[in-house]
């Protein structure tokens, strides 16, 4: 089996507080995986850890998302760890967090080379801030890494964009309010909703992906999850809910096809929110799915 480095990157700053005085419990999503049968599953070769700093919500006028300068310098620190273990012939499992982790993710391979972004969420995260309700950059980093928003944060080390946007795969949105959607539908990113994605079929929907990578002779692919991709009856425990989503046959399928290529070459995990299940019994579940895909992927040749 491939080795693997698993990052805990246990930011929650990208989101607003879900109610006043509480901060996100996202920031607890490696430990509550770690309880739960994670790292032990997966045996990696090294966790690395980057504390997060303290809960802020401050808002800030000029770019319309909250927490700008923290997020910035997180992303940077965070960037630094991945490119010191990228391209070591590992496999790289980030362990969030909110989904703003993807901006430092983001930084680090477009410092290492060119690279290509399965996003794989409930939500396109693809907007601009005047249409966001919080300011929270959790809801926008889709938008802010492939260079739509604040150049603060979309333009850190001037590396904008960090992914070109047809490069990018935006695969699961199931909140098809119009305003929303027209979003993603006026850039160059590919998109494929829930309707669409079941309707053509998972196989064409990743073959299509791999295709570009290939076409597009990218080093590789990261695959960023937000656990509101999967169906609310099995992840309820986020801070967005909505009705229907990916079974676990599903995201299986979608996740052992994208590991078994050669060029994947890490994944993210955001947005579990361990004060949501404080019993464990979602990420029991997800973790043994999870953790089941990717060991069968990762052991064999990848082609």
């Amino acid at each position: 089996m491939s080795e693997i480095t698993i990052i805990e990157v246990p930011f929650n700053l990208g989101l607003k507080e879900p109610a006043p005085g509480h901060e996100p419990g996202v920031k607890k999503l490696p430990g509550h995986l770690n309880k739960h049968g994670f790292h032990a599953t997966l045996n990696p070769t090294q966790v690395l850890q980057l504390p997060a700093p303290p809960y802020s919500s401050a808002f800030d006028e000029a770019s319309g998302v909250r927490n700008v300068s923290q997020i910035a310098t997180y992303a940077t620190e965070q960037a630094a760890i991945l490119q010191s273990v990228l391209n070591k012939n590992q496999f790289l499992i980030l362990l969030g967090g909110d989904c703003s982790i993807l901006i430092g993710t983001a930084l680090a391979l477009k410092n290492t080379g060119r690279y290509g972004l399965f996003y794989l969420d409930g939500h396109t995260d693809y907007m601009g801030s005047y249409l966001s309700e919080t300011g929270g950059a959790a809801g926008m980093d889709l938008a802010i890494v492939t260079g739509y928003g604040h150049e603060n944060l979309t333009n850190l080390q001037n590396k904008e964009p960090y992914f070109k946007q047809n490069h990018v795969w935006c695969v699961g949105n199931r909140e098809y309010d119009e305003s929303y959607v027209n979003e993603i539908l006026s850039s160059h990113i590919s998109y494929i909703d829930l309707h669409q994605l079941r309707k053509e079929g998972i196989k064409a929907c990743i073959n299509g992906f791999l295709k570009m990578v290939q076409e597009e002779k990218l080093d590789g692919f990261w695959i960023h999850i937000d656990v509101d991709v999967l169906n609310d009856e099995i992840m309820p425990a986020v801070d967005s809910r909505q009705p229907d989503g990916l079974s676990f046959v599903e995201f299986n399928e979608i996740l052992y096809h994208l590991l078994s290529n050669p060029k994947a070459t890490g994944m993210q995990i955001t947005i579990l929110d361990p004060d949501l299940d404080t019993e464990g019994k979602y990420a029991k579940e997800f973790v043994t799915n999870i953790c089941t895909t990717i060991h069968s992927a990762l052991s064999h040749e990848r082609i």
